[in-house]
């Protein structure tokens, strides 16, 4: 695909880098980091946050290690993917389960997050839900004490309501993914947008966002908390650009959603001489 030309710095928080050449979730397109960088490069991206593809029941210690291993010396950020041991719900059931669950091995613990919190090659954590189930509440009060940032994916599977009762009442930042609706569910693309007017620290990014009335609406009331995110490489990154390019919002609400707001929150993202000042 030819270079997408634009006047705007673009960062991406939504990508999933195999961790190693034969590793990786096998229903995505195959990819590795240097085909990766070619593909931000082509789509003007400068930097992006990267985080191995979600396992279940897997220990997430070597493919964070081997993620972070494969951006040295590239524009990616590395973020540390966690898991957990609470089912959501309000049933007497749900909540019986989660009080005899006990950490396994492959369990995210509270000493893991001190770990890779204090690596200066993890700047955040991801947690996919619908896999790896929700930290209980020692992990997500160690969450609290790194206080750095905590993308979640959103869907039907972890819908709003939910992520509001076990995320957003905690001190951390977290961003919702795919605008809390995926798989194109815009009423709880809606209600996530809703969320925002409650909770200061939440935000969220555009991957797989197909709508442009909910792309644009998040923008225009709330210019500050929206992220771009590519979904690469499930999408290609060219083509998540171009959906924001063509939204019908001023080019400061682009360069806001392009960078400004991710840069703010996750400031590894930001130009080095930002960064240094």
């Amino acid at each position: 695909m030819l270079e997408l030309e634009h006047e705007f710095r673009v960062v991406d928080i939504a990508t999933r880098l195999p961790p190693t050449d034969g590793g990786g979730d096998p229903t995505s397109r195959a990819i590795g980091p240097d085909r990766l960088e070619r593909e931000m490069h082509q789509a003007g991206i400068t930097k992006s946050a990267v985080y191995p593809p979600s396992q279940p029941d897997t220990s997430y210690l070597a493919p964070n290690n081997g993620v972070a291993r494969r951006s040295v010396d590239r524009p990616f950020v590395a973020f540390a993917r966690i898991n957990g041991t609470q089912t959501p719900g309000r049933k007497a059931t749900s909540r019986l389960r989660n009080a005899v669950a006990s950490r396994d091995e492959h369990h995210t613990s509270p000493s893991d997050i001190e770990k890779y919190a204090y690596d200066d090659r993890f700047h955040g954590f991801v947690l996919d839900p619908t896999v790896d189930d929700y930290p209980d509440d020692e992990v997500l009060a160690a969450l609290e004490d790194v206080d750095l940032p905590v993308i979640v994916r959103g869907g039907v599977d972890a819908p709003p309501e939910t992520l509001a009762d076990v995320l957003l009442e905690r001190s951390f930042p977290v961003v919702v993914g795919r605008f809390g609706g995926h798989p194109l569910n815009r009423e709880l693309m809606d209600e996530m947008i809703d969320l925002l007017d409650e909770y200061d620290d939440c935000y969220l990014e555009t991957s797989f966002v197909r709508y442009r009335e909910q792309l644009e609406r998040a923008l225009l009331e709330h210019p500050d908390r929206v992220f771009f995110g590519s979904g690469a490489p499930a999408c290609h990154p060219n083509v998540a650009v171009m959906e924001i390019l063509t939204l019908d919002v001023s080019e400061d609400l682009l360069r806001r959603a392009f960078s400004k707001n991710a840069c703010r929150v996750i400031e590894e993202l930001a130009p080095a001489a930002k960064r240094r000042g």
